[in-house]
C-alpha cells in the first residue's frame, strides 16, 4: 500500500464462523485500532492525540508493518510537536526498518531544514524522490529548504525619471 495517505491504516479481512452461530461473516477493518485512530487524529492535525494514539498502538502492533508505520507516523507526529529528537529517533527507526519509507525521509529532511543541516536536508529529499518521484509533498520540502538556503529577496524600483519615490509621494490610500 506504499503511496497511500493512511500509512498507519492496514485493513484485516478475518472470516469466523465464532462471530455467528448461522453462517460464516467477513468482517472488514483496521487490525490495529489505536494505529488507525493514531493516523487520522494525526491527519487531522491533532498531534498530541495522534502520537498518544500510536504509541498505545505500536505497543500492540502485531506485525512489521504496523510497527513500520507507527514509527513513520511517530516521526511525523513528534515533528509536528516540535520535538526534533523524538522525531529523528522515529524517523531513523522508520527508515532503517524500510528503506523505501519516502515518507520518512521527507519527515528526516524537514528536521535537517529545521537544524541547518542543509546538505543532509538534500540528500534525503533525493532519497525520497528516487522513491516516490511524483509525491506532491516532497515539492513543499523542496521549497522549504530553498527558502533557506536561497531565499527570494524582493527587489521593487520604480523609474519615473524623478529620482527616488518616497511614500509622500503615492497617493493616500496607497501610504503604508
Amino acid at each position: 500500500m506504499r503511496g497511500r495517505p493512511f500509512v498507519g491504516v492496514c485493513m484485516l479481512l478475518v472470516t469466523s464462523a465464532a462471530l455467528s452461530s448461522e453462517t460464516p461473516r467477513t468482517v472488514i477493518g483496521p487490525n490495529n485500532i489505536d494505529l488507525a485512530d493514531g493516523a487520522a487524529a494525526l491527519l487531522a492535525g491533532d498531534a498530541e492525540e495522534g502520537v498518544r494514539l500510536t504509541l498505545r498502538g505500536l505497543n500492540v502492533a502485531a506485525s512489521e508493518r504496523d510497527r513500520h508505520a507507527a514509527w513513520s507516523n511517530l516521526c511525523a507526529g513528534y515533528l509536528m510537536l516540535g520535538k526534533p529528537d523524538d522525531a529523528l529517533v522515529y524517523c531513523n527507526r522508520a527508515i532503517d526498518a524500510d528503506t523505501d519509507n519516502w515518507r520518512a525521509f521527507s519527515n528526516r529532511a524537514i528536521l535537517h531544514i529545521q537544524a541547518a543541516r542543509y546538505e543532509e536536508a538534500r540528500a534525503d529529499i533525493r532519497r525520497a524522490e528516487a522513491i516516490n518521484p511524483r509525491a506532491r509533498k516532497l515539492g513543499e520540502v523542496k521549497r522549504m529548504l530553498l527558502d533557506k538556503t536561497d531565499p527570494v529577496v524582493p527587489s521593487i524600483s520604480v523609474d519615473d525619471g524623478r529620482g527616488n519615490l518616497s511614500t509622500d509621494d503615492l497617493p493616500t490610500e496607497d501610504r503604508q
